[in-house]
């Protein structure tokens, strides 16, 4: 099976060598995403709440980028650096997803890039 790769200008740019998104059959793989203002590039300010919106937002413009949408997630993986912001997060999280939610694991990390206090990937399949 071929692999596309994915890419929105409406998130921010791998920091890294890897793609934003990789398609390969109907199923759609995101790298993770952690609160980088598109345009600046720099870490957004703010609580666990907006860091976690701009995580979303930025997964969305890619998942966008692939012709396919939050309701085509089948599963999310969450990690934070405090445990303790799980319940905020999830609130977030509730904001862009209906149901039948998607699976969802969430971990607790020692660290993230750039200081980043929540980073979220997703895999999604597209019928």
């Amino acid at each position: 099976m071929s692999r596309s790769i994915i890419a929105s200008d409406n998130a921010p740019k791998a920091i890294g060598p890897y793609s934003q998104a990789v398609q390969v059959g109907n199923t759609i793989y995101t790298s993770g995403q952690i609160p980088l203002d598109p345009v600046t590039g720099e870490l957004v300010g703010g609580d666990i709440a907006a860091q976690a919106r701009q995580v979303f937002e930025n997964l969305r413009a890619v998942v966008e980028a692939g012709g396919a949408s939050f309701a085509d997630v089948a599963r999310v993986g969450i990690y934070l650096t405090d445990l303790g912001n799980f319940a905020a997060v999830n609130a977030v999280m509730a904001d862009y997803f209906q149901q039948p939610y998607p699976a969802r694991s969430t971990i607790g990390v020692a660290s993230l890039p750039r200081g980043a206090q929540v980073e979220v990937d997703l895999v999604l399949v597209r019928s």
